[in-house]
């Protein structure tokens, strides 16, 4: 789990000076930044969702089947929602930061049921 707390916000121009965003997404609508809650503060950015950042530490490739929806379930199954954003290397998730600890529990038992499976 990465420190902090983050946030998604709309933009429709590009990204504001000083704003350094973890994740961003070109949409009709405008550009969705995803960064630190104190940042967007500062820039006087709206947001009403306020996030933990989980990383997977697996390294799948872009085109495996399973290993989202497998996450997703194992966290709707505990009430959790999640917003997945794919990198190159890893899956991250963003879970309401009030629950993250949680996410990461119910993931790392994951973890441990697919090694157990595994071996």
């Amino acid at each position: 789990m990465n420190p902090g707390r983050y946030v998604f916000t709309t933009v429709a121009g590009g990204i504001p000076p000083g704003v350094t965003p973890v994740v961003t997404v070109a949409e009709r609508e405008g550009l969705t930044l995803v960064l630190r809650q104190e940042d967007a503060e500062a820039a006087g950015l709206a947001y009403d969702y306020v996030a933990g950042w989980l990383v997977l530490r697996v390294y799948s490739a872009l085109d495996a089947v399973g290993l989202t929806a497998a996450v997703a379930h194992e966290l709707a199954r505990a009430g959790i929602s999640c917003n997945v954003v794919a990198g190159f290397h890893h899956d991250h998730l963003f879970v309401p930061y009030e629950v993250a600890d949680r996410a990461m529990d119910l993931l790392e038992g994951l973890s441990r049921r697919s090694a157990a499976e595994v071996a």
